[in-house]
Protein backbone atom coordinates (compact mmCIF):
# COMPACT_ATOMS: atom_id res chain seq x y z
CA UNK A 1 0.00 0.00 0.00
CA UNK A 2 2.63 2.72 1.02
CA UNK A 3 4.71 1.82 -2.29
CA UNK A 4 1.36 2.28 -4.61
CA UNK A 5 0.81 5.33 -2.80
CA UNK A 6 4.93 6.83 -3.35
CA UNK A 7 4.09 6.02 -7.04
CA UNK A 8 0.82 7.75 -6.69
CA UNK A 9 2.46 10.83 -5.16
CA UNK A 10 4.61 11.20 -8.27
CA UNK A 11 2.53 10.57 -10.85
CA UNK A 12 0.10 13.33 -9.27
CA UNK A 13 2.54 15.63 -9.28
CA UNK A 14 4.00 15.11 -12.55
CA UNK A 15 0.60 15.47 -14.28
CA UNK A 16 0.06 18.89 -11.98
CA UNK A 17 3.85 20.17 -12.35
CA UNK A 18 5.30 18.74 -15.00
CA UNK A 19 8.23 17.23 -12.74
CA UNK A 20 7.88 14.49 -10.54
CA UNK A 21 8.86 14.50 -6.92
CA UNK A 22 10.77 11.20 -6.66
CA UNK A 23 14.17 10.42 -7.26
CA UNK A 24 16.20 7.65 -8.06
CA UNK A 25 19.74 6.37 -6.21
CA UNK A 26 22.33 3.97 -7.71
CA UNK A 27 21.39 0.36 -8.25
CA UNK A 28 22.73 -1.35 -5.51
CA UNK A 29 23.64 1.21 -2.71
CA UNK A 30 27.58 1.07 -4.07
CA UNK A 31 29.75 3.81 -2.60
CA UNK A 32 30.37 4.94 -5.37
CA UNK A 33 33.87 7.05 -5.60
CA UNK A 34 35.36 3.64 -4.32
CA UNK A 35 33.94 1.77 -7.40
CA UNK A 36 35.48 1.81 -10.84
CA UNK A 37 34.50 3.53 -13.33
CA UNK A 38 32.74 0.90 -15.30
CA UNK A 39 30.65 -0.02 -12.05
CA UNK A 40 29.67 3.25 -11.71
CA UNK A 41 28.26 3.39 -15.18
CA UNK A 42 26.72 0.15 -14.29
CA UNK A 43 25.32 1.57 -10.68
CA UNK A 44 23.92 5.16 -12.25
CA UNK A 45 22.31 3.23 -15.62
CA UNK A 46 20.65 0.54 -13.56
CA UNK A 47 19.17 3.59 -11.31
CA UNK A 48 17.73 5.13 -14.12
CA UNK A 49 16.54 1.89 -15.82
CA UNK A 50 14.65 1.17 -12.30
CA UNK A 51 13.26 4.22 -11.73
CA UNK A 52 11.76 4.31 -15.08
CA UNK A 53 10.12 0.67 -14.75
CA UNK A 54 8.77 1.51 -11.54
CA UNK A 55 7.77 5.90 -12.32
CA UNK A 56 6.85 5.77 -15.63
CA UNK A 57 9.71 8.27 -16.82
CA UNK A 58 13.32 9.23 -16.17
CA UNK A 59 14.23 10.53 -12.95
CA UNK A 60 15.52 14.12 -13.20
CA UNK A 61 17.87 13.74 -9.88
CA UNK A 62 19.72 10.69 -8.49
CA UNK A 63 20.66 10.18 -4.61
CA UNK A 64 23.64 8.97 -4.41
CA UNK A 65 24.49 5.97 -1.54
CA UNK A 66 25.15 7.96 1.74
CA UNK A 67 25.97 10.91 -0.72
CA UNK A 68 29.77 9.15 -1.57
CA UNK A 69 30.91 11.64 -4.13
CA UNK A 70 33.40 12.89 -6.75
CA UNK A 71 33.62 14.09 -9.95
CA UNK A 72 33.69 10.89 -11.83
CA UNK A 73 30.43 10.42 -10.62
CA UNK A 74 28.72 13.74 -11.07
CA UNK A 75 30.01 13.32 -15.10
CA UNK A 76 28.90 9.94 -15.92
CA UNK A 77 25.46 11.02 -13.81
CA UNK A 78 25.20 14.35 -16.50
CA UNK A 79 26.35 11.98 -18.86
CA UNK A 80 23.49 9.91 -18.69
CA UNK A 81 21.14 12.51 -18.25
CA UNK A 82 20.97 13.32 -14.45
CA UNK A 83 20.10 16.66 -14.11
CA UNK A 84 20.45 16.81 -10.15
CA UNK A 85 21.72 15.58 -6.57
CA UNK A 86 21.53 16.33 -3.04
CA UNK A 87 24.89 16.34 -0.49
CA UNK A 88 25.19 17.14 2.60
CA UNK A 89 26.50 21.28 3.66
CA UNK A 90 30.10 19.75 4.28
CA UNK A 91 30.63 18.32 1.25
CA UNK A 92 30.61 21.61 -0.54
CA UNK A 93 34.19 23.19 -0.94
CA UNK A 94 33.31 26.74 0.37
CA UNK A 95 33.68 28.63 3.44
CA UNK A 96 30.19 30.30 3.37
CA UNK A 97 27.66 27.85 2.13
CA UNK A 98 24.27 28.71 1.52
CA UNK A 99 21.97 26.16 1.83
CA UNK A 100 19.04 27.73 0.93
CA UNK A 101 19.72 27.71 -2.42
CA UNK A 102 21.39 25.21 -4.86
CA UNK A 103 24.66 25.23 -7.38
CA UNK A 104 26.24 24.42 -10.14
CA UNK A 105 28.86 22.08 -10.82
CA UNK A 106 30.80 22.25 -13.71
CA UNK A 107 31.78 19.07 -15.41
CA UNK A 108 34.61 18.25 -18.03
CA UNK A 109 33.03 18.69 -21.55
CA UNK A 110 31.36 21.53 -21.19
CA UNK A 111 28.39 20.04 -18.88
CA UNK A 112 27.09 20.48 -15.12
CA UNK A 113 25.13 19.13 -12.73
CA UNK A 114 22.96 21.00 -10.18
CA UNK A 115 23.86 20.05 -6.45
CA UNK A 116 21.39 20.79 -3.55
CA UNK A 117 22.70 21.03 -0.10
CA UNK A 118 20.19 20.25 2.69
CA UNK A 119 20.01 22.34 6.30
CA UNK A 120 22.31 20.46 8.38
CA UNK A 121 21.06 21.46 11.74
CA UNK A 122 17.05 20.86 11.45
CA UNK A 123 18.14 17.53 9.26
CA UNK A 124 20.54 16.02 12.23
CA UNK A 125 17.24 17.17 14.83
CA UNK A 126 14.56 15.07 13.06
CA UNK A 127 17.43 12.14 12.01
CA UNK A 128 18.91 12.02 16.12
CA UNK A 129 16.55 14.09 18.33
CA UNK A 130 13.26 12.56 19.37
CA UNK A 131 11.78 15.12 21.38
CA UNK A 132 12.63 17.49 18.21
CA UNK A 133 9.81 15.36 16.52
CA UNK A 134 7.22 14.42 18.90
CA UNK A 135 5.12 17.97 17.79
CA UNK A 136 4.83 18.83 14.21
CA UNK A 137 3.50 22.49 14.95
CA UNK A 138 5.94 22.94 17.60
CA UNK A 139 8.63 21.98 15.36
CA UNK A 140 7.75 24.22 12.52
CA UNK A 141 7.50 27.01 15.38
CA UNK A 142 10.86 26.63 17.31
CA UNK A 143 12.83 25.46 14.44
CA UNK A 144 11.81 25.88 10.91
CA UNK A 145 9.88 29.09 11.27
CA UNK A 146 12.70 30.79 13.65
CA UNK A 147 15.58 29.57 11.11
CA UNK A 148 13.26 31.05 7.73
CA UNK A 149 12.22 34.49 9.60
CA UNK A 150 15.15 34.90 11.81
CA UNK A 151 17.92 34.14 9.07
CA UNK A 152 16.47 35.11 5.39
CA UNK A 153 13.37 37.12 6.55
CA UNK A 154 15.12 40.46 5.41
CA UNK A 155 15.13 38.96 1.67
CA UNK A 156 12.60 39.29 -0.83
CA UNK A 157 13.74 36.62 -2.44
CA UNK A 158 12.19 32.47 -1.74
CA UNK A 159 14.28 30.41 0.23
CA UNK A 160 14.69 26.50 -0.12
CA UNK A 161 15.04 24.74 3.37
CA UNK A 162 15.97 21.59 2.36
CA UNK A 163 15.33 18.93 5.22
CA UNK A 164 17.20 14.99 4.51
CA UNK A 165 16.91 12.28 6.71
CA UNK A 166 16.44 8.19 6.48
CA UNK A 167 13.18 7.26 5.59
CA UNK A 168 13.19 4.34 7.97
CA UNK A 169 12.86 7.34 10.54
CA UNK A 170 9.49 7.92 10.49
CA UNK A 171 7.60 4.81 12.15
CA UNK A 172 10.53 1.78 12.07
CA UNK A 173 13.48 3.70 14.36
CA UNK A 174 10.80 6.28 16.35
CA UNK A 175 7.43 5.17 15.99
CA UNK A 176 4.73 7.57 15.17
CA UNK A 177 7.30 9.70 13.13
CA UNK A 178 5.45 9.34 10.07
CA UNK A 179 2.39 11.11 11.81
CA UNK A 180 4.92 13.77 12.61
CA UNK A 181 5.92 13.54 8.90
CA UNK A 182 1.96 14.33 7.30
CA UNK A 183 1.40 16.73 10.13
CA UNK A 184 4.33 18.87 8.94
CA UNK A 185 3.91 18.48 5.15
CA UNK A 186 0.36 18.58 5.58
CA UNK A 187 -0.86 21.25 8.48
CA UNK A 188 1.86 23.12 10.66
CA UNK A 189 4.45 23.99 7.51
CA UNK A 190 1.28 26.03 5.74
CA UNK A 191 -0.20 27.32 9.12
CA UNK A 192 3.01 29.21 9.44
CA UNK A 193 3.49 29.92 5.73
CA UNK A 194 6.02 28.11 4.35
CA UNK A 195 5.31 26.36 1.12
CA UNK A 196 6.26 22.92 0.04
CA UNK A 197 8.82 21.92 -2.67
CA UNK A 198 10.87 19.61 -3.67
CA UNK A 199 14.02 19.92 -5.77
CA UNK A 200 12.63 19.04 -9.23
CA UNK A 201 9.67 21.89 -8.50
CA UNK A 202 11.82 24.52 -7.38
CA UNK A 203 13.53 24.26 -10.34
CA UNK A 204 11.29 25.22 -12.26
CA UNK A 205 11.60 28.90 -11.23
CA UNK A 206 14.24 29.13 -9.50
CA UNK A 207 16.90 29.57 -12.00
CA UNK A 208 20.56 28.24 -10.74
CA UNK A 209 22.87 30.97 -10.82
CA UNK A 210 26.37 30.14 -8.61
CA UNK A 211 29.01 27.69 -9.33
CA UNK A 212 30.58 25.33 -6.61
CA UNK A 213 33.43 23.16 -6.61
CA UNK A 214 32.62 19.75 -3.93
CA UNK A 215 35.04 18.12 -1.94
CA UNK A 216 35.99 14.59 -3.83
CA UNK A 217 35.31 11.11 -1.87
CA UNK A 218 33.20 12.57 1.25
CA UNK A 219 30.10 11.54 2.44
CA UNK A 220 27.29 12.05 4.86
CA UNK A 221 27.75 9.77 7.27
CA UNK A 222 31.43 9.46 7.47
CA UNK A 223 33.62 12.71 8.40
CA UNK A 224 36.61 10.86 7.15
CA UNK A 225 35.69 11.02 3.58
CA UNK A 226 34.55 7.25 2.98
CA UNK A 227 37.10 5.36 4.74
CA UNK A 228 34.29 4.29 7.17
CA UNK A 229 33.99 1.69 3.61
CA UNK A 230 37.36 0.98 2.59
CA UNK A 231 39.48 0.29 5.91
CA UNK A 232 40.30 1.61 9.30
CA UNK A 233 38.24 4.61 10.75
CA UNK A 234 37.73 6.89 13.50
CA UNK A 235 33.95 5.73 13.14
CA UNK A 236 34.30 2.92 14.15
CA UNK A 237 35.55 1.72 17.70
CA UNK A 238 36.87 -1.73 17.08
CA UNK A 239 39.98 -3.00 14.96
CA UNK A 240 38.32 -2.26 11.09
CA UNK A 241 41.82 -3.88 9.44
CA UNK A 242 39.02 -6.47 8.35
CA UNK A 243 37.30 -4.10 6.31
CA UNK A 244 39.77 -3.33 4.28
CA UNK A 245 41.27 -6.65 3.48
CA UNK A 246 37.26 -7.48 2.60
CA UNK A 247 37.22 -4.51 -0.37
CA UNK A 248 40.88 -5.69 -1.19
CA UNK A 249 39.34 -9.60 -1.86
CA UNK A 250 36.12 -8.39 -3.37
CA UNK A 251 37.98 -6.16 -5.86
CA UNK A 252 39.79 -9.08 -6.75
CA UNK A 253 37.38 -11.12 -7.42
CA UNK A 254 35.65 -8.55 -9.36
CA UNK A 255 38.31 -8.05 -11.83
CA UNK A 256 38.49 -12.33 -12.07
CA UNK A 257 35.00 -11.93 -12.69
CA UNK A 258 35.20 -9.42 -15.38
CA UNK A 259 37.75 -11.41 -16.96
CA UNK A 260 36.04 -14.60 -17.47
CA UNK A 261 32.40 -12.59 -18.60
CA UNK A 262 34.37 -11.20 -21.38
CA UNK A 263 36.42 -14.29 -21.94
CA UNK A 264 33.27 -15.99 -22.49
CA UNK A 265 30.99 -13.08 -24.13
CA UNK A 266 32.86 -11.46 -26.18
CA UNK A 267 33.36 -14.30 -29.28
CA UNK A 268 29.58 -14.19 -29.35
CA UNK A 269 28.07 -10.70 -28.09
CA UNK A 270 30.09 -8.12 -29.82
CA UNK A 271 28.94 -5.42 -27.31
CA UNK A 272 29.40 -7.02 -23.97
CA UNK A 273 29.25 -4.05 -21.62
CA UNK A 274 26.16 -2.50 -23.56
CA UNK A 275 24.58 -6.28 -22.81
CA UNK A 276 25.56 -6.07 -19.27
CA UNK A 277 24.11 -2.68 -18.89
CA UNK A 278 21.13 -4.04 -20.73
CA UNK A 279 20.68 -6.86 -18.86
CA UNK A 280 18.73 -4.62 -16.20
CA UNK A 281 15.55 -4.64 -18.45
CA UNK A 282 15.65 -8.78 -17.54
CA UNK A 283 16.14 -8.16 -13.92
CA UNK A 284 13.17 -5.90 -14.03
CA UNK A 285 11.27 -8.51 -16.04
CA UNK A 286 11.09 -6.04 -19.02
CA UNK A 287 12.33 -8.80 -21.93
CA UNK A 288 13.24 -11.84 -21.60
CA UNK A 289 16.68 -13.16 -21.60
CA UNK A 290 16.66 -15.05 -24.56
CA UNK A 291 15.32 -12.30 -26.57
CA UNK A 292 18.19 -9.74 -25.11
CA UNK A 293 20.89 -12.02 -26.07
CA UNK A 294 19.69 -13.38 -29.15
CA UNK A 295 19.38 -9.65 -30.54
CA UNK A 296 22.89 -8.58 -29.67
CA UNK A 297 24.38 -11.77 -31.11
CA UNK A 298 26.49 -11.66 -33.66
CA UNK A 299 24.88 -14.59 -35.55
CA UNK A 300 22.84 -17.28 -34.19
CA UNK A 301 23.49 -18.87 -31.15
CA UNK A 302 22.79 -22.78 -29.38
CA UNK A 303 21.08 -23.17 -26.88
CA UNK A 304 23.92 -23.82 -24.76
CA UNK A 305 25.78 -20.69 -25.49
CA UNK A 306 22.86 -18.66 -24.74
CA UNK A 307 22.69 -20.61 -21.52
CA UNK A 308 26.20 -19.99 -20.54
CA UNK A 309 25.91 -16.41 -21.51
CA UNK A 310 22.64 -16.34 -19.19
CA UNK A 311 25.00 -17.40 -16.24
CA UNK A 312 27.57 -15.15 -16.77
CA UNK A 313 25.24 -12.36 -16.80
CA UNK A 314 23.60 -13.55 -13.40
CA UNK A 315 27.39 -13.76 -12.27
CA UNK A 316 27.72 -10.05 -12.72
CA UNK A 317 24.95 -9.57 -11.05
CA UNK A 318 25.54 -11.45 -8.04
CA UNK A 319 28.85 -9.49 -8.69
CA UNK A 320 27.47 -5.47 -8.47
CA UNK A 321 25.79 -6.78 -5.03
CA UNK A 322 29.18 -7.81 -3.01
CA UNK A 323 29.54 -3.82 -2.96
CA UNK A 324 26.58 -2.67 -1.29
CA UNK A 325 27.61 -0.27 1.09
CA UNK A 326 26.54 -1.91 4.09
CA UNK A 327 28.90 -4.79 3.98
CA UNK A 328 31.20 -2.45 5.40
CA UNK A 329 29.35 0.12 7.12
CA UNK A 330 29.19 -1.64 10.60
CA UNK A 331 32.29 -1.48 13.09
CA UNK A 332 32.19 -6.02 12.91
CA UNK A 333 32.17 -8.44 10.31
CA UNK A 334 30.11 -11.24 12.40
CA UNK A 335 26.94 -9.38 11.61
CA UNK A 336 24.21 -10.55 8.58
CA UNK A 337 25.33 -7.48 6.20
CA UNK A 338 28.57 -8.18 5.75
CA UNK A 339 28.12 -11.91 5.27
CA UNK A 340 25.28 -11.44 2.47
CA UNK A 341 28.48 -9.53 0.82
CA UNK A 342 30.28 -12.77 1.33
CA UNK A 343 26.68 -14.65 0.08
CA UNK A 344 26.62 -12.74 -2.90
CA UNK A 345 30.47 -13.45 -3.54
CA UNK A 346 29.89 -17.36 -3.35
CA UNK A 347 26.90 -16.82 -5.16
CA UNK A 348 29.34 -15.02 -8.51
CA UNK A 349 32.22 -17.30 -8.40
CA UNK A 350 29.00 -20.46 -8.62
CA UNK A 351 27.72 -19.25 -11.85
CA UNK A 352 31.01 -18.65 -13.51
CA UNK A 353 31.74 -22.12 -12.35
CA UNK A 354 28.97 -23.46 -14.25
CA UNK A 355 28.99 -20.99 -17.02
CA UNK A 356 32.78 -21.81 -17.85
CA UNK A 357 34.71 -24.89 -15.77
CA UNK A 358 37.06 -22.40 -14.09
CA UNK A 359 36.57 -21.91 -10.26
CA UNK A 360 37.55 -18.82 -8.71
CA UNK A 361 37.16 -20.15 -5.12
CA UNK A 362 41.09 -20.77 -4.34
CA UNK A 363 42.02 -16.90 -5.16
CA UNK A 364 38.89 -15.85 -3.27
CA UNK A 365 39.35 -18.17 -0.04
CA UNK A 366 43.07 -16.96 0.44
CA UNK A 367 42.25 -13.67 0.40
CA UNK A 368 39.11 -13.63 2.74
CA UNK A 369 41.02 -15.55 5.34
CA UNK A 370 42.80 -12.44 6.36
CA UNK A 371 38.78 -10.91 6.96
CA UNK A 372 38.48 -11.46 10.39
CA UNK A 373 35.68 -10.38 13.32
CA UNK A 374 37.41 -8.39 15.80
CA UNK A 375 34.76 -9.90 18.37
CA UNK A 376 34.24 -13.08 17.66
CA UNK A 377 37.15 -14.62 15.01
CA UNK A 378 34.95 -15.76 12.49
CA UNK A 379 37.04 -15.42 9.16
CA UNK A 380 35.11 -14.64 5.78
CA UNK A 381 36.67 -17.59 4.03
CA UNK A 382 34.58 -19.98 6.89
CA UNK A 383 31.31 -18.00 5.02
CA UNK A 384 32.23 -18.38 2.00
CA UNK A 385 32.97 -21.84 2.13
CA UNK A 386 29.40 -22.36 3.77
CA UNK A 387 27.56 -20.56 1.25
CA UNK A 388 29.39 -21.80 -1.76
CA UNK A 389 28.48 -25.70 -0.38
CA UNK A 390 24.70 -24.77 0.20
CA UNK A 391 24.44 -22.89 -3.51
CA UNK A 392 25.91 -26.50 -5.23
CA UNK A 393 23.08 -28.34 -2.92
CA UNK A 394 20.64 -25.38 -4.77
CA UNK A 395 22.09 -26.06 -8.14
CA UNK A 396 19.16 -27.67 -9.71
CA UNK A 397 16.98 -24.95 -8.87
CA UNK A 398 18.93 -23.26 -11.44
CA UNK A 399 16.83 -21.80 -14.77
CA UNK A 400 16.39 -19.04 -17.41
CA UNK A 401 13.41 -17.14 -16.85
CA UNK A 402 11.94 -13.67 -18.19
Amino acid sequence: VTYQQILNQDRSNLKRYGVGNAIAQAYNHTILPLASSSDKIIQVSWGIADFNHRFGHRPQGMWLPETAVDYETLAIMSNLGIEFTILAPWQAEIDRLDPTKPYKVDLPGGKSIIVFFYQRDLSTKISFDPHATANADLFVESELASYYLTKKGKSCQDQLILLASDGELYGHHQPFREQFLAQLLDGAGGSAGLSRTYPALWLKTHPVSKTIRIRERTSWSCHHGVTRWAGECACNPLDGRWKSHLRYSLNRLAIALDGLYFETVYPLIPKPRVLRQRYIHVMLGEIQVQKLISEMASHPLTDDQIWRIYLMLESQRERQRIFTSCGWFFEDFDRIEPKNVIAYAAQAVRLARLATGDDLSPQIVSDLKHVISPRSGLRADQVFNQHLSRSWVAEDHLSISS
